[in-house]
């Protein structure tokens, strides 16, 4: 008997409990995705990328997000299980694949928190001016996880309560900007502008739209983590891809709205594009000084909600490594426990969140560096994964079907090439990130070939619990 069938027999996992209802998972998705965080923190290198034509390049990210999401919708109502991408590719393409896609998606998830929190400073700065940006990340990710140890009800309406703060910023940058047009919306679209090596207007072309549109696409990320979820949703089979497809239209409007009004309403164009504050310029210009103050704190409070969240779904997909036997059977039975009062994964929580906080100290330029293509590769896998769920047969269970298939997938796997050669060229940041992508996946097939494949055939859990499924 091998060592996973010895620690099977003797370790049986308490299933996650089923006390979630849709409305609940819109909310933690939605705070995952954060909006205003995207708005503020993503929008202006879209702008500064494509001038004006960051309207076009946010409604072009939304029919690339579009495709991938019906791929997530697809895969999650087959199998809505708490690993998310890693457990659905490993069901569809094996084991390997799979492994690669945790290896990727546990790193980057930890780091991403820190990415996060780190930007809190910019925001919390003028509140707390004795505390130095580091440490009130450190202090953002220590109390998200703090939060993310409660009762995941009680974690959606925290942040629910945290997203009408984002909301409330949102409404007043998309009002100034409506309230306020200085062009046309025909000039926005169909003559976009940026500003030039000579300092003045200049037309923009559709490479530079383009390539805003790779970043644009990362605004909308996180529609699809509604999949973590699904072992603590009601009857999620049922819900969850219409789910995921709500979330993604809910994330475009909040983002692409706002964004649009911004541009419509700007005093000066080339003021706009030279700031190296933009939206928060922009508000203390239309609305002054305490306007521009409030929106510092709701962003901050943005942040800290996306935070929260991330370490909710951080949390579970921990906890499905330790009931997919990835470790020790000691470490796997301490990863599984869960919370007598909070039915929530403690220690998979704690442990993910504690690494966060040491993250923080890495430094946020190569945070990003080793965050920013990660996503490309999971993408990729679930467009593959639909395309041989289908003709395999392995998805035909799911009670999602995506309509004009295969068109999504494909021009999925189309736009995602495209974002892989526009990273390529970037040599700051994109291809670098290209490299250290490729460095993690080296990594988590070094762990599989010599621990994982040592011990037998593994094979995750792709059942989810069948009460109330």
């Amino acid at each position: 008997m091998s060592e996973t069938d010895v620690s099977n027999s003797v370790h049986q996992p308490v299933n996650l409990k089923r006390s979630m209802r849709r409305i609940g998972v819109l909310l933690l998705t939605l705070s995952y995705i954060t909006p205003a965080a995207s708005v503020f923190i993503i929008a202006p290198g879209v702008v500064q990328q494509a001038g004006t034509g960051a309207a076009i390049s946010f409604i072009a990210a939304a029919f690339i997000s579009l495709c991938v999401a019906f791929a997530y919708a697809e895969l999650g109502s087959a199998f809505p299980l708490t690993g998310g991408e890693y457990a659905v590719v490993a069901r569809v393409l094996g084991a390997f694949p799979g492994f690669l896609i945790l290896g990727l998606n546990v790193i980057t998830l930890i780091l991403i928190t820190a990415v996060m929190a780190l930007g809190i400073g910019d925001y919390l700065g003028a509140f707390l001016p004795g505390i130095a940006p580091v440490w009130l990340g450190v202090l953002c990710v220590f109390f998200a996880t703090l939060c993310g140890l409660l009762h995941i009800r009680t974690n959606a309406w925290v942040t629910g309560l945290f997203l009408l703060a984002e909301v409330a910023v949102l409404l007043v940058l998309a009002a100034l900007g409506f309230l306020h047009v200085e062009r046309p919306l025909a000039d926005v679209l169909f003559y976009p502008l940026n500003l030039g090596a000579s300092g003045g207007l200049e037309p923009v072309t559709l490479g530079a739209i383009g390539l805003a549109t790779v970043v644009a696409n990362f605004a909308y990320n996180g529609y699809g983590n509604a999949v973590y979820l699904g072992e603590e949703m009601h009857e999620a089979p049922r819900h969850l891809g219409r789910l995921i497809i709500l979330s993604l239209f809910i994330a475009v409007v909040a983002e692409a709205v706002p964004v649009t009004a911004m541009l419509l309403g700007a005093p000066d164009l080339k003021e706009l594009f030279a700031s190296h504050a933009m939206i928060t310029d922009f508000i203390r210009a239309r609305g002054g000084e305490r306007l521009s103050t409030f929106v510092s704190l709701g962003i901050a409070f943005a942040i800290f909600n996306a935070d929260i969240a991330t370490i909710v779904l951080i949390g579970r997909q921990v906890y499905s490594t330790g009931r997919d036997q990835v470790w020790t059977p000691r470490i796997n039975r301490a990863l599984t426990q869960l919370h007598k009062r909070f039915h929530s994964p403690w220690l998979a929580t704690l442990i993910p969140g504690m690494l966060a906080c040491a993250a923080c100290f890495i430094g946020l330029d190569r945070l990003l560096v080793v965050t920013g293509t990660s996503l490309v590769v999971v993408y990729v896998a679930l467009c593959v994964s639909v395309i041989v769920g289908r003709r395999s047969g392995k998805t035909a269970h799911g009670l999602y079907r995506m309509p004009l298939y295969p068109l999504p997938p494909i021009a999925g796997l189309c736009a995602l090439a495209y974002v892989i050669y526009a990273n390529y060229l970037d040599t700051a940041i994109g291809r670098p990130s290209l490299v250290a992508t490729g460095g993690m996946m080296l990594l988590a097939a070094a762990y599989y070939g010599l621990v994982l494949r040592r011990r037998g055939v593994w094979q995750p859990r792709m059942d989810a619990p069948d009460d109330d499924i």
